[in-house]
């Protein structure tokens, strides 16, 4: 099988759909052949020297590239003048918003192309290595973070000097996604306030999680599917939201906003009064420009000041060697999902492949149908009242056995105190009682104790050591000395272990 990697026209593209590094894996794991376009990795700042010593074959043309492959590689979707130089059969992975764009599915199904969109990948664990939206919405996160410092004319960070006190930048972020995640995590490193707003309700713990406060309205309503993503709130809800808007346009410095749905026109979140209410020297970056825009007054791929001095940023830079080296690594996942260059396969049945794969054997496969990323939580009385019954009954259980373990030493101890010396007796009635106690203690300990418990533990054997000592004799043949001996040998080894354990689980948390 043999792998073509074009250079990108689109416009303001730079990133490339293979790296020197992806290329060696392409070659020496999966088995392929590679063919690049002279200078398509250029703007992403990759020589064609570096390719060809990867591996790669490098071509001077598209038509060459084009007409070498069997599977394409790119970031952008094809255009018809790449569609013409297509052959029947040619798979291609890319970007191509299938439900913004049905007349470029019927294009590629038209010429018989076995067309992947990599924005299509359906957002379940085992296609997390695939999911081009998440690696490229984290870069996309800690950019706009980076861009909107690059425009606040202040700290992010407070301080207090000789001079004055400055106050810490406000960071209100509108969507908890990658991005979201990503630009709270940024903007709190670099130590602004940090606020977040999503509709969905599962996303508060890994807000505050980061350091971030989670903002909410008081009607209550879950935006959560089982899709991943949210759902069309109610008007209500719209309308306390917009009012929570209002409210922080006048607070905060800098917006950063990362709704978007895929095939469908980014939701209008910060209205023109939004920004009218903001002060002056403000920032907001706009995340979803390329479908629309989250603000109403946003220029897609333009940044510009508004009149009220908020400067709105609506294209970010793409970072592109780092994205395209992110990018190709999961396009090399899913490849290597379908297999080798010698047994390389399209497998319809597999989840992934087959909701992915929007045109094939000359057919249009969209939309497909739904999977579920995460099972939805579903109340059962039933399962509740049986899991209740199930924690009775081994309580239960457990106490019958701690009843009938006490019984049986009561006797045992009944039955040797008939026979045995006083002195005897006594030893053995606290040997007896240590061990069961000791045992019980350890054995109900949680996991997470287990290494603190080590140092009670290590103790004990110490005052274990001293006993043994003092009961050791001259003569090694009496059996005091034997035990004694055999205590003091148990201690050391327990001492010796705890201490090993510990320290290896010490080491796990220190710093390299």
């Amino acid at each position: 099988m043999k792998v073509g990697i074009p250079s990108e026209i689109a416009a303001g593209e730079q990133r490339v759909g293979a790296t020197p590094k992806t290329v060696i894996r392409l070659i020496k794991k999966q088995g392929f052949e590679v063919y690049i376009q002279s200078g398509a990795g250029i703007k992403a700042n990759y020589a064609d020297a570096e390719y060809s010593s990867s591996g790669a074959t490098i071509l001077e043309s598209a038509q060459a590239v084009y007409d070498q492959a069997d599977i394409i590689l790119k970031v952008q979707a094809v255009s018809d003048h790449e569609i013409e130089m297509m052959h029947s059969g040619q798979v291609s992975l890319s970007y191509l918003a299938p439900g913004q764009n049905p007349e470029l599915l019927q294009k590629l199904a038209t010429k018989g192309v076995n067309a992947i969109a990599m924005d299509a990948i359906p957002r379940i664990s085992r296609a997390q290595k695939m999911d081009v939206l998440s690696s490229m919405a984290n870069i996309a996160g800690y950019r706009s973070v980076i861009e909107s410092a690059n425009h606040f004319g202040r700290f992010f960070n407070g301080q207090i000097t000789a001079a004055g006190k400055v106050e810490p930048a406000k960071v209100l972020v509108i969507g908890a996604g990658v991005a979201g995640l990503a630009a709270i995590g940024t903007a709190k490193s670099l130590g602004a306030i940090v606020r977040a707003f999503d509709t969905r309700m599962e996303v508060e713990e890994q807000i505050q999680s980061m350091g971030a406060k989670f903002l909410t309205v008081n009607i209550i309503e879950d935006g959560s599917t089982s899709s991943g993503y949210s759902k069309v709130m109610s008007q209500a809800f719209i309308d306390a939201e917009m009012k929570l808007f209002s409210e922080q346009a006048s607070e905060v410095d800098i917006v950063i906003t990362t709704a978007q749905i895929p095939g469908r026109n980014a939701p209008k979140l910060w209205l023109e009064y939004h920004v009218a209410a903001m002060k002056s020297g403000s920032v907001i970056v706009d995340l979803a420009a390329s479908s629309g825009g989250n603000c109403t007054e946003t220029k897609d791929g333009e940044t510009y000041t508004t009149e009220n001095g908020v400067t709105i940023i609506g294209k970010l830079d793409q970072l592109p060697s780092q994205a395209s080296q992110l990018y190709g690594n999961n396009l090399c996942h899913l490849l290597d999902d379908m297999g080798k260059s010698d047994d390389w396969k399209i497998d319809m049945d597999d989840d992934v492949i087959k909701r992915a794969m929007v045109t094939y054997n000359g057919d249009v496969n969209w939309p497909p149908e739904p999977l579920p990323v995460s099972p939805q939580k579903v109340k059962s009385t039933t399962s509740e009242s049986n899991t209740n019954a199930t924690k009775v009954d081994k309580s239960n259980s457990r106490s019958y056995s701690t009843v009938i373990s006490l019984v049986f030493m009561g006797a045992l101890l009944y039955f040797l105190g008939l026979y045995a010396p006083k002195e005897f007796m006594g030893h053995f009635t606290v040997f007896v009682l240590s061990v069961f106690i000791g045992w019980q203690v350890i054995w109900n300990v949680s996991h997470s104790l287990h290494t603190p418990l080590m140092a009670v533990t290590n103790a004990i054997s110490g005052i274990i050591i001293i006993g043994g000592l003092l009961l050791t004799e001259h003569d090694l043949t009496s059996p005091m000395t034997i035990v004694a001996l055999i205590a003091i040998l148990v201690a050391m080894i327990n001492i010796a272990g705890g201490f090993f354990v510990t320290n290896r689980m010490l080491k796990m948390f220190r710093k390299k």
